[in-house]
């Protein structure tokens, strides 16, 4: 059974060359001058947004939704042991197996297996970011197996060699033209920017994936302890598809997913739907309880649920931060935060990004690798105010700043600076010595450290100190 017990990463005070940090530089500075990109992002998410907010207009009291939500997920998060050792029983009661993965490896290997076991030469897969976590799709390829996006965003950015873009909407970057493009490119089809005649060609091709395929994976919106349930929220009827025509199913799902009972479902699934597309509710949301029962005409013969950790236990240590884990993974803080919108999912280097990716991640994939995504934010707590569980966003990401400096992975330029400044601050005769022109040096050496004034006015020190004008005043 997968470790709940504290799993902090070792404190160390050598920080790790920060590549993923200047590259994450990089790549921002160079998104956010693309004007072709900002285009294409204020129409889409702009889209989004205003559909929420006519979805929004449904809820009689959408502050007491959000409020219920939140006691309840943090209510399962304080006792996620309990809960998830309660839908086990559940579900392997039904004939389901549970399968418990601490890391990525440990999950890849336990689907190695039944891809083994089973002779599996196709798999499809719908829309999950857990096997984007685990990077699922590499693994299979590495094996031999044909891997199908079967989610018309995943199936265009697979198509492309492209990571999702956005946890809810993976095509999000790309405009029609750009998708009428890549089905010439990858597909050989004539080309044409009618979006009806792209949506028949994918489906077209697709159709006889599911029939073909041995296994069908799908990740898992919500896991209901009660009952042994997992439920899948979708829009397309793909999801359906993979998990139907398959022998065997396999869903990947992170431990934190749990919810208590079946009837939290009538909360949860308008939250998501509505925060996420402002839909009242997603088209197609189906609730799978384990493999065909004997007296059921469709389903798979085997249902496998593989829970997964990777990092997760990390978060679930810090009771100061362990509210990260109550995401429903709505994307909503996505939509709302003025630098995913600038920068782009892309820019963020890892599976979830903007504000909750650069909550969980650096607690996930490493802190000393990922703490510059914390910094990564205007702490404007737009996120926060659009979070349809409360997860306090803009707050856990001081506290991840926080974290990474006491464990010593800031940059020495920036120990250096921040070093000087504390010592003039601690030593102001020092400063009333120096004249303004010395000041003004000093203080653009160390805003250039720390990248201050690389788009900003230079700061000038004021030609007389506030102790020289009080002296003058009296």
């Amino acid at each position: 059974m997968v470790n709940l017990l504290p799993a902090m990463n070792p404190t160390t005070t050598t920080p790790l060359a920060p590549t993923k940090a200047r590259q994450f530089l990089t790549d921002s500075d160079r998104k956010a001058f693309d004007l072709e990109h900002r285009r294409k992002i204020r129409f889409n998410i702009g889209k989004y947004n205003a559909a929420v907010q006519t979805g929004l207009g449904f809820y009689q009291d959408h502050e007491l939704a959000r409020a219920r939500a939140s006691y309840l997920k943090t209510q399962v998060i304080n006792r996620l042991d309990e809960y998830l050792l309660q839908f086990e029983e559940k579900f392997t009661a039904k004939g389901g197996k549970v399968i418990w993965a601490q890391s990525a490896e440990e999950a890849l290997f336990e689907v190695g297996k039944i891809m083994e076991r089973r002779k599996a030469r196709t798999v499809v897969k719908a829309k999950s970011m857990t096997t984007e976590e685990i990077h699922l799709n590499k693994y299979l390829e590495k094996r031999g197996i044909e891997s199908v996006e079967t989610d018309l965003g995943e199936f265009i950015v697979q198509l492309n060699g492209e990571r999702p873009y956005h946890i809810v909407t993976p095509a999000m970057h790309l405009s029609k033209l750009d998708i009428a493009d890549i089905f010439v490119k990858h597909l050989g089809i004539e080309y044409t920017d009618d979006a009806q005649k792209l949506v028949l060609t994918a489906r077209h091709l697709l159709r006889d994936k599911y029939t073909a395929a041995e296994v069908g994976i799908t990740g898992g919106n919500f896991l209901v302890a009660d009952t042994g349930a997992v439920c899948v929220t979708e829009n397309e009827g793909n999801a359906r598809l993979s998990a139907t025509f398959p022998k065997t199913h396999i869903a990947i799902v992170g431990i934190e997913k749990v919810i208590p009972r079946l009837q939290d479902l009538d909360l949860f699934w308008p939250l998501l739907s509505t925060s996420g597309t402002g839909q009242q509710v997603t088209v197609y949301n189906t609730i799978y309880t384990g493999p065909r029962q004997p007296l059921e005409k469709d389903g798979p013969e085997e249902m496998f649920v593989i829970l997964l950790d990777n990092g997760r236990t990390n978060l679930l240590a810090q009771p100061d931060k362990r509210e990260a884990l109550n995401c429903i993974r709505c994307g909503a803080c996505l939509n709302i935060c003025p630098v995913y919108k600038n920068i782009g999912g892309h820019t963020y280097e890892a599976t979830y990004s903007g504000p909750i990716g650069s909550v969980i991640t650096p607690h996930l994939s490493g802190m000393a690798e990922n703490k510059h995504l914390s910094y990564a934010s205007s702490l404007c707590g737009a996120c926060t105010s659009v979070c349809p569980v409360k997860i306090p966003i803009h707050n856990i990401l001081l506290k991840n700043r926080q974290q990474s400096v006491q464990e010593g992975f800031t940059d020495k330029e920036e120990r250096r600076a921040i070093s000087l400044w504390l010592h003039g601050m601690k030593h102001r005769w020092v400063w009333d010595l120096a004249p303004a022109s010395a000041k003004n040096w000093v203080l653009s050496r160390l805003l250039g450290e720390v990248g201050w004034s690389k788009r900003r006015d230079a700061v000038q020190v004021a030609p007389k100190t506030f102790r020289q004008l009080w002296k003058e005043r009296k």
